[in-house]
Parts: C-alpha cells; structure tokens; sequence
C-alpha cells in the first residue's frame, strides 16, 4: 500500500550560513512568496521508494526544507510488485538508450502496469486535496498523472533520467509514457538533451539535481570521526582510538554506527595504509561496476602497490526498486573470485546496510571522505549524485562523460572525464596520473568543492521549485 515517509523540518538559516549575501536574500525572499503562493495547499511529492538512489536523497533534505520554511510539504511512496518493478527498470534503462534485461513492453506489461497505477492512485487520490501541488517522480509514477489531475490537483511530473540520444529504445520508452504523461501541467528535466520532441516547450523546465551540506552523507567529518566509523562497521583494519561513532539523524536525534562484519561479503577489513579509489553507486548494469573491476584488474601494475580498489553499493535487498541489483553484485563477485590471489587482495566488494538509513549515509559519508579518488565510469547517467558527493568532499572524481556528469566536472579542473566509458586503458591511465601528482589530485579537489559551491546546492533548487510552482502551475 501507499506509504507516507515522515519528513522533519530543517531550518533554512543553516544553509545560509555558506551562501555568499546575493543568495541568502533570493532564497529568503522565495521562502516568503512560497508561503504566501503556497497558503492552504499542500506540496506533494511520490516516488517509488524512501531510501536507496539520488530521488530519495533529494526529497529527503528539499522537502525537510521546504517544511522549514513554512511549507506544507508531504511525500508519498507508492507500491509495487516485482512485476511492476521489473517494468518500469526496463523503461528506465531504455529511457538512457539501453535495451536493459531486453524484457518486451506489450500490452500484457502495459495492462499490468496500470492495474498497479490504478491501486496506488485508488489510495494517493484521497489524500490529496483540489488545487494541492503534485510532483511525481520518474516512469514508476505516470499512470499517477490523470487521476490526480482528475482529482483537481496541479501535477508536475519529473523525469530523473534520460540519454540525449533518439534511439530505438528511447522512442519505445516514450511511446509508451506518452500518454500517460501528457496530461501533466508541466515537464521537468535534469538537461535540455533530455526532453522529447513532442513536449510543449512552455510547459517544460530544466532543474538539475542537488545535494544538502548538511545532511549526514555530505556534512564534514574529522578524520578521527572517519577512522571511527570505517574501523566499527569492519571496513577498514583501523585502531580503535576512541572516535566519536555518534552521526545525526534526519528527525534530530543521534545514533551510533553499530558494529559490523560481514558488510565486505566475508572477507577481510581493507589495510590500514591502503590508498583506495572508489566507486560507490547503486549495483546497476549502467553504472558499470564489473567494467570498473576490470579496468583496475587488468592495469594493477599502472597503480602504487598499496592502491585497493573498493566497489561499494547498497544491500540489495534493501532496495525494492531495482530488480537487477542482486545478479550485478553476482556478476562482480564471480569476476573478482576469478582473479589471481595477489590481485584479489586488492579488490573488494561491500554491501552497506539499509535497515537504518541515517547509518548508511554516515557510512557513506565516511568512505567518500576516506577514498583517495572517486569513480563513476557510468554507461549512463541521469545526472549523478555520486559525483557531486564526493566533489564537495574535495575529493578528485574520475567519471564518464556522459548524461549530466559533464555540467558538473570541467575535465581537468574540477576533475578527470573518460571519453569513452568503454576504454577501460583510459581509467587505469588517469588514475595512475593522479597517484602520480598529489599535488593535482588536491588542485582538481579543491575546485571541485568550489564548483558544487557555487552551482550544486539546495537553494538553487529550492527557487527554481518555487518557479516552477509560480509559472507554470495555477496560483488559483
């Protein structure tokens, strides 16, 4: 059934604090139109899951704001069989121009798509009120659009994903929204490369992702606070020097990172004095972790001997949404255990936690400030938070240059862009640069920081919600 996840409001002074004055007056400013805009409604946001992937990262903090600043803010998630699950993963890898697990889109699928659209929408209409705001997020919420739209809502929907290209598949992914989303009283996109052809463009909008400073997976923490948490969930062979293993959690309170050992899938913690470059993402074909095993595998000898590599992702399990998740790992499993033992030693998989979400952004926030380099050697990306994360960590990204990860990285400024995601030679050579030259690795760090700063936080994404809301939706 539709499930409502509790949001807690977050002040929107704490932002402000790394705002230069120009932005601290237009969000201030906003926060005041938006209630005065927003009186007597209710802003809506359904997805399809509360934990696990860059929407629900999102919706966590922008929502929490929004609350903060006097707006009634609610978020819905809605249900769905692994059937409907499986659908709409394959509508998701097409809309990025893969065939994905190559499953058919008929009218079995599109019947039984709707029969799930109809059950959630026979639960979400009644909770929202005429002249509420809606924002559905993704292929797993179109058939939401006309019966809330019926219902007298305003409904925007927001599409995540896309590939800039048209292809066979893509036409077949919208071919199949199209009437669905039609509907909508406006359009949102990550990239102008995203939107069809046959959207009107008055009703169309481009906002691109976000991250919040202070939420536990980007909030700053010493290196004491690292080794701590790294040391007791049984990542890393580290000292037990008495660091703090408190984090915040998103309603106020703190927890504490509990102790683990079985998050590397049985083996053993990673060195202490290892170097560790890193990709940590959802375990999706398009992310490509098995490409990222191989490139470094093959081109150990291009590393420093203490260099590991850690592909890190979310317990698969924990993550409704993605069917595929579990045959990925799999796949990288096999191809590890395949490798020599020298090599294996150096290469390791781990599975975080998602029965506690606050501990799993902590963790999270823990190896992204550990890891010397960052990887995202995407096939495809929407926009990707991974990238953005660990930029505001100062770390040097190593990233694809595909989807929305060139608007965030100046290649060779703000960090390093494969070309050509298929070249494995290519990662392995700029890593090696970089292990090479301290000193670059730290510049390309520094600015890296400073571009998510000035382009990447939650206050330009807050305004352009409330201008999306003010322009494009009735004010009535």
């Amino acid at each position: 059934m539709v499930q409502e996840v509790r949001i807690h409001a977050a002040p929107l002074e704490r932002l402000e604090l790394l705002l230069p004055p120009a932005r601290v007056e237009l969000l201030e400013k906003t926060a005041v139109h938006a209630r005065a805009m927003l009186d007597g409604r209710a802003i809506w946001n359904l997805n399809s899951t509360a934990q696990g992937g860059g929407v629900a990262e999102m919706l966590t903090v922008l929502l929490a704001y929004g609350r903060g600043a006097g707006v009634d803010t609610r978020w819905l998630v809605l249900d769905g069989d692994p059937e409907f699950f499986a659908i709409t993963k394959r509508l998701h890898n097409m809309l990025h121009g893969s065939s994905g697990d190559g499953g058919p889109l008929g009218p079995d699928q599109l019947a039984h798509y709707l029969q799930v659209s109809r059950a959630n929408a026979a639960e979400a209409v009644p909770m929202v009120r005429s002249r509420d705001v809606v924002l559905l997020h993704d292929p797993q919420t179109a058939g939401l659009v006309a019966p809330l739209r019926e219902a007298g809502a305003h409904v925007a929907w927001r599409c995540h994903i896309g590939s800039g290209m048209v292809t066979e598949e893509t036409e077949a992914a919208w071919a199949y929204l199209r009437p669905l989303i039609e509907p909508a009283d406006a359009f949102i996109f990550s990239r102008p490369s995203y939107v069809p052809a046959w959207l009107p463009p008055a009703r169309v909008r481009i906002i691109a992702p976000s991250i919040d400073p202070f939420s536990t997976k980007n909030v700053h923490l010493e290196p004491f606070e690292v080794a701590a948490a790294l040391q007791q969930a049984g990542l890393v062979d580290l000292p037990a020097d008495g660091g703090s293993l408190a984090f915040g959690r998103r309603g106020g309170s703190t927890g504490t990172v509990r102790p683990h050992r079985d998050l590397l899938l049985g083996e053993a913690p990673l060195p202490a004095g290892a170097r560790v470059v890193m990709q940590l993402s959802r375990w999706d074909r398009l992310k490509d972790m098995t490409g990222v095993l191989t490139g470094v595998a093959d081109h150990l000898d291009r590393l420093p001997d203490d260099v590991h590599l850690l592909l890190a992702g979310p317990d698969v399990l924990g993550v409704a949404d993605d069917p595929e998740g579990a045959a990925i790992l799999q796949a990288c499993r096999t191809l590890r255990e395949a490798l020599p033992e020298a090599s294996r030693q150096r290469i390791h998989l781990c599975c975080l936690p998602m029965d506690d979400v606050d501990e799993n952004a902590h963790l999270v926030n823990a190896l992204q400030h550990h890891a010397e380099i960052v990887v995202q050697k995407s096939l495809a990306e929407g926009f990707g938070l991974t990238v953005t994360e660990p930029m505001w960590k100062g770390r040097p990204v190593v990233a694809s240059a595909v989807g929305g990860i060139p608007d965030q990285i100046e290649d060779g400024v703000s960090g390093i862009l494969l070309h050509d995601p298929a070249d494995l030679g290519a990662l392995s050579e700029a890593l090696a640069k970089l292990f090479a030259d301290p000193e670059q690795a730290a510049t390309i760090g520094a600015a890296a920081h400073e571009r998510v700063r000035d382009y990447f936080l939650g206050d330009r994404h807050l305004v352009q919600w409330v201008q999306l809301f003010d322009g494009v939706l009735e004010p009535g």
